[in-house]
């Protein structure tokens, strides 16, 4: 066989090889790390004017997510809890995992400080709790971080007098720490 077949071979295999891979989603690293800024202004169906603020930050790993919340200023009393949702922005979207809780939650839920602080856990299969209706069965973990990673979640943060989240923020990143 000349040297010119053999070498055109590997190229197309290796050609293959690369168009193949470019079809596998894979974080951009081993350990990403994401992060949201919460305000009012991103809250939906309806924008809010809060003196409200609040930062989330991760770092994602094959089973785990290792997360901060802080917050402050926060007008609605009591917080009842906070979440990572699925949805986009603009777009309400139901709970994904809880980040903190006063008010029922999953067993080993870190409570929420009120009405202001930071709260840290760790998020596993076990604490996936959905949306179901929305593509993300309880303890699908990895469908969870695919959804992190494709910037299609948000962190919301409930008080007593705005039930449906006073402050919001969408989650981006992705890259390493």
């Amino acid at each position: 066989m000349s040297r010119l077949v053999v070498l055109g071979r590997i190229v197309l295999s290796v050609s293959l090889m690369l168009l193949a891979g470019s079809w596998v989603t894979v974080p951009a690293s081993p350990n990403p790390t994401v992060h949201a800024t919460l305000s009012g202004f991103e809250e939906t169906p309806l924008t809010l004017s809060t003196a409200g603020s609040g930062q989330f930050r991760a770092k994602i790993s094959d089973a785990t997510i290792e997360y901060e919340l802080s917050y402050s200023g926060l007008e609605g009393g009591d917080v009842l809890f906070a979440h990572i949702h699925l949805g986009l922005p603009a777009i309400t979207g139901g709970v994904i995992a809880f980040l903190c809780s006063n008010s029922g939650g999953p067993t080993g839920t870190p409570a929420c400080p009120t009405p202001s602080g930071t709260v840290t856990g760790t998020i596993t299969a076990d604490n996936i709790v959905g949306p179901t209706g929305q593509g993300i069965a309880p303890g699908e973990f990895a469908e969870a971080v695919r959804a992190i990673l494709a910037g299609a979640t948000y962190t919301n943060v409930h008080t007593i007098a705005r039930p449906g989240g006073e402050i919001r923020g969408k989650i981006s990143g992705g890259e390493d720490d």
